[in-house]
C-alpha cells in the first residue's frame, strides 16, 4: 500500500484525552523540533530547497518557514488560553503564508534560528501546566471548535513530525 505523500505519517486523529504520559511524549517532540529540523535541511543546497515535497506542495524552504510560523500562532494560541476563558482564535490561512515573498525566498536559517528560542519558552511553558490547566483550559477554532491544551499539545506534536516527514522522505526518495 503508497503512503498519500501529503500525509506521511498519517492524518491526525485528535484525541479525547492525554495521559501525563502522552503529555510529556509530545512536549519532548516539540523539545526536539529544532535540533532536528536544523539536521534535517543540513547540508541542502538552495536548489533543493526549492524543491516541492509532492508535485503540487510547499517547497523544504516553505516548509520550514511554516513550521516557524505556525508553531509561533501555537504558542500564542495556548497563552491566550492561559490567560484568557476559551478566546475564539483566528486561524491562519497556511498556503496564503506560504506564498508570501519571506517565505518563498528568505534563507531556512532564518526559521530555523526562530525556532531554538520559541520552542524554548513554549517547551518550558508547558512544561509549568498543572493538570487543572490541561484539563480546563483552551481556545475556541472557528473549524475546529472548542479545543483544549492537551488537544493542541498532541496536533502540534503530530504536526512537526508530519513535516519533519515531507523533508526527511524527499531527502531519502531523492538521495540526498
Amino acid at each position: 500500500m503508497e503512503t498519500d505523500p501529503r500525509y506521511p505519517i498519517g492524518k491526525f486523529s485528535r484525541p479525547e484525552k492525554l495521559s501525563a504520559a502522552e503529555r510529556a511524549t509530545a512536549i519532548a517532540v516539540l523539545a526536539a523540533l529544532p535540533e532536528n529540523l536544523r539536521a534535517a535541511v543540513s547540508g541542502l543546497q538552495e536548489a533543493q530547497l526549492e524543491t516541492p515535497y509532492r508535485a503540487g506542495g510547499w517547497t523544504l524552504r516553505q516548509v520550514v518557514h511554516h513550521l516557524a510560523d505556525s508553531n509561533g500562532l501555537c504558542s500564542d494560541r495556548m497563552r491566550w488560553a492561559l490567560t484568557e476563558d476559551w478566546p475564539t482564535i483566528l486561524p491562519a490561512d497556511e498556503d496564503a503564508w506560504a506564498r508570501l515573498e519571506d517565505a518563498r525566498t528568505e534563507p531556512v536559517e532564518v526559521s530555523l534560528e526562530l525556532l531554538d528560542p520559541l520552542h524554548r519558552r513554549w517547551v518550558a511553558l508547558l512544561r509549568s501546566l498543572t493538570e487543572t490547566q490541561w484539563a480546563q483550559r483552551g481556545f475556541v477554532h472557528p473549524r475546529m471548535g472548542r479545543t483544549r491544551l492537551d488537544q493542541a499539545l498532541a496536533l502540534y506534536a503530530w504536526h512537526n513530525r508530519h513535516h519533519m516527514a515531507h523533508i526527511t522522505q524527499l531527502r531519502q526518495s531523492q538521495g540526498w
